[in-house]
């Protein structure tokens, strides 16, 4: 009698322990998935829309104030976000010069990513070689040239990607300098205002904000 006494109440310690390692667990909530869309870019000097892509290209010009460089406007995030955009130099395009063989050109142009506060975030290179109309990356369509194009083309291709931190909400794109060599010789150009680059293809990688919970709806009771 004893022996069973004991056993029921070790039992009966032991139960409500079971009991609470068996109790579930609250689930976390979810974060949100990554997202990838098209950035917000307001662009002072559009180039144009391409003839073969149907990229939106646009100039990169030389200057100090951010606020009058590329602006890219993220969306609402949690988190750091990452802004990928393709690089490219400047052509200005004569099928005179190719047919003579002077089109030769090759070109080192240096942008900078910086915050409306002027923080430099990260620096880019974009380096090319031109001979003829082949190494051209796009032609740009609205022109008064031979098929309705452009003389001035994007050449080349740098794919440049930046992880933004996560208290910023706008970043500039703006010129530093242009290294330009021809038959003729070296040119450097950093001159404020002179088209430096050309960026296209901007996409922004970000984690939204979680949605708020909702409200559990109230029963109302109804009165006798």
């Amino acid at each position: 009698m004893t022996r069973t006494l004991r056993t029921l109440a070790l039992a009966a310690l032991v139960l409500p322990v079971l009991r609470l390692e068996a109790a579930p667990q609250r689930a976390r909530p979810k974060q949100p998935l990554l997202r990838t869309q098209p950035a917000d870019i307001v662009c002072p000097t559009p180039l144009g829309i391409g003839a073969r892509t149907g990229r939106a290209f646009c100039d990169v010009l030389a200057g100090r104030d951010p606020k009058s460089g590329i602006l890219v406007r993220l969306p609402k995030h949690v988190g750091a976000a990452t802004l990928t955009v393709d690089l490219h130099n400047r052509q200005t395009y004569s099928a005179e010069q190719e047919r003579s063989g002077t089109a030769y050109a090759r070109y080192t142009a240096t942008i900078g990513v910086l915050t409306l506060d002027n923080t430099l975030l990260s620096r880019f290179v974009v380096r090319s070689e031109f001979r003829r109309e082949a190494d051209l990356f796009d032609r740009i369509g609205g022109g008064s040239g031979p098929g309705g194009v452009k003389a001035v083309a994007p050449t080349g291709v740098e794919p440049v990607t930046l992880d933004i931190p996560a208290n910023v909400d706008t970043v500039a794109i703006l010129g530093e300098k242009l290294v330009a060599t021809g038959l003729q010789g070296d040119a450097l150009y950093t001159t404020a205002g002179r088209p430096i680059a050309v960026i296209s293809q901007a996409m922004i990688e970000f984690r939204p904000p979680a949605a708020p919970a909702k409200a559990k709806p109230t029963l109302k009771r109804k009165r006798r």
